[in-house]
């Protein structure tokens, strides 16, 4: 059921995708719910074309300031901008409530939401859970961090659908009446700790998709990490029913989801339904059968049949730039995980191959990480290592202590930028293994996001096999 509330004097903060989908769909209330829609783009923002065509709108559009003038009752703003930010804290000055997009789509359409979130995972088992939910006949759209701004989808919304929201920890910091049927919550881990600071206020974040469910609702949530564990025994300390995600051991009480004998299995108020072995999944690694865990308890949850489960766990295809095939060539497999920014997620992406097998591509814009685990972890899975980029020379060298340190027979070689790190790999890969970009850095010193970085890598392999023939 869509909101009658009045919004009045609304503004906007951002001109990225995020703002310009908010200032698009407040201004299609204007003269109705919406007095004014003003947005503010922030310090480096232009005018351009995008700036005018939101004017035609109605929309004023500020350009050029983070100094927020005027009054204002509610401001939305983008994801990328922190709560401590002086951006973020002038645009509170200047008005009643200061929220983020995902809470504005939420309160306008607050029916059939699920809320997944996670350091790594979310994609994939966002994307995936749609795709269940639709196998079972059920309409579903996933939007979020995922690409679509949920206030962008409201529009197009069909009676009776289900959100299936990929939330950031920006996006759940701003959030206050949010309230999912399901909640997702996969692992915690460091990242984002420029913007939050601590992984305690990162954490805190992140649990904030469990803050408003009640009786009735369902939180899953990983046991497989101490901060999850945490969150676990909160919830059920506050009565909601919890179903326990692991792919470590059995959990035990009345939800639960978790491997049997290399299986899948969720448990729901003590009814076990057994589903697909993890290697019929065509999303390889053990942290993508806990993603699938996660999915199925989603669909299962919302009504969806073990048979439709089933089928669509089976038939899900990997999404681009998560260990997402890309080619073999001369014997050499092409793997594309671009999408993996951070230390954590390269670690779970390696266990998807063998041991000894992978010539890993790291490298980029450096977050200045802990790099400990990351070189213990490609010393003990790779048998070499292409260390590229900003971030390049500070990860070659934790690879080299590392494997002076274990005795790891690892090559570590250097490259400027991806292309060389490419033609170095090539050079260096046998039949039989696995090139893998996994970069372990977000990619934005070379690249302006990480998909163009997959791209690049993709067409690398394919100009590698019209080369060869």
């Amino acid at each position: 059921m869509a909101s009658q509330e009045h919004l009045g004097a609304t503004l906007v903060l951002g001109l990225g995708r995020t703002g310009e989908a908010t200032a698009r769909y407040l201004a299609s209330l204007l003269g109705s719910r919406v007095d004014s829609v003003t947005l503010y783009g922030g310090a480096s923002s232009q005018e351009g074309e995008r700036t005018r065509a939101l004017e035609e709108l109605g929309v004023r559009v500020v350009c050029g300031t983070e100094e927020v003038e005027g009054d204002y009752d509610l401001a939305v703003a983008s994801p990328g901008i922190p709560v401590d930010a002086p951006f973020f804290r002038s645009a509170a000055a200047r008005s009643r409530e200061v929220v983020g997009e995902p809470e504005l789509a939420f309160r306008e359409s607050p029916e059939r939401w699920v809320a997944i979130t996670g350091t790594n995972g979310k994609t994939t088992t966002t994307s995936l859970a749609a795709h269940l939910l639709r196998a079972a006949g059920l309409a579903a759209q996933p939007v979020g961090n995922i690409g679509t701004p949920p206030v962008e989808a409201l529009a197009s919304r069909a009676e009776g659908s289900w959100f299936v929201a990929e939330l950031s920890s920006f996006q759940l910091a701003t959030t206050r009446l949010f309230r999912p049927r399901v909640a997702v919550l996969l692992n915690v881990t460091p990242d984002h700790l420029e913007w939050h600071h601590t992984m305690e206020a990162y954490a805190e974040a992140k649990e904030r998709a469990f803050a408003n469910l009640g009786a009735g609702d369902l939180a899953v949530v990983s046991v497989d990490d101490e901060w999850c564990r945490a969150v676990a025994d909160r919830c059920e300390g506050r009565g909601l029913r919890v179903c326990r995600l692991s792919v470590a051991g059995e959990p035990d009480g009345p939800c639960a989801a978790f491997l049997r004998e290399g299986a899948l299995v969720v448990r729901l108020d003590g009814t076990e339904h057994a589903l697909v072995a993890a290697s019929d999944l065509k999303i390889f690694g053990l942290h993508n059968a806990e993603n699938a865990l996660a999915a199925a308890a989603v669909a299962l949850e919302l009504g969806a049949g073990e048979k439709d489960v089933r089928s669509g766990l089976v038939s899900f295809q990997p999404i681009e730039h998560r260990i997402e095939p890309a080619g073999e060539v001369a014997g050499v497999r092409y793997v594309n995980d671009s999408k993996a920014t951070n230390t954590d997620s390269v670690e779970k992406a390696l266990t998807a191959f063998e041991a000894g097998s992978v010539v890993v591509l790291l490298g980029g814009h450096d977050k200045m990480t802990d790099l400990a685990s990351l070189a213990d972890a490609v010393c003990a899975r790779c048998r070499a290592a292409v260390c590229f980029g900003d971030a390049g020379e500070r990860i070659a060298a934790a690879l080299e202590r590392a494997r002076a340190a274990s005795g790891a027979p690892l090559e570590v070689l250097r490259a400027p930028h991806l292309r060389e790190a490419f033609d170095a790999a090539v050079r260096a890969a046998r039949p039989g293994e696995t090139v893998l970009l996994s970069p372990a850095c977000s990619s934005f010193d070379e690249f302006s996001n990480m998909a163009e970085r997959g791209r690049l890598f993709k067409d690398l392999v394919r100009a590698l096999a019209t080369g060869e023939e």
